[in-house]
């Protein structure tokens, strides 16, 4: 089964992805992610109006497996959370890059993403 990895997207080596819209970007995990997580059973989210900085851990993951931290790709400001991910968060593992995104900041620093991966750069790190 191939991994998906949208060509709109930036990625962290970490496996986050970060889409970004003017100043504001969306943040969640890779479909490779969760497929390493396998079954995520709880999503805990940064609280709102939080500041974060690129590569703070800053969310947390719960699987069948393993719990894991989240770090944010980018640094800013919380301003919009997922709800439907912690009510259901099996959403991560069935619809990561849409209905399963984590949180939502307003960027502090433009030059940030900048640091991120390509789609391309992602799949060669995943051998994708």
């Amino acid at each position: 089964m191939s991994t998906q990895v949208p060509s709109d997207l930036k990625y962290a080596k970490s496996h986050e992805w970060l889409r970004i819209v003017g100043d504001v970007a969306t943040v969640g995990i890779t479909d490779h992610a969760q497929h390493e997580l396998t079954d995520v059973v709880f999503v805990e989210l940064p609280a709102l109006g939080r500041s974060v900085k690129a590569g703070e851990a800053c969310a947390v993951v719960e699987s069948v497996k393993t719990a894991s931290d989240i770090y944010s790709p980018a640094s800013g400001e919380v301003i919009e959370v997922n709800k439907a991910v912690t009510e259901n968060p099996a959403l991560v593992n069935t619809d990561p890059y849409a209905s399963g995104w984590f949180y939502k900041l307003k960027l502090g620093n433009a030059a940030d993403p900048g640091a991120l991966m390509t789609p391309e750069a992602y799949r060669a790190q995943i051998g994708g």
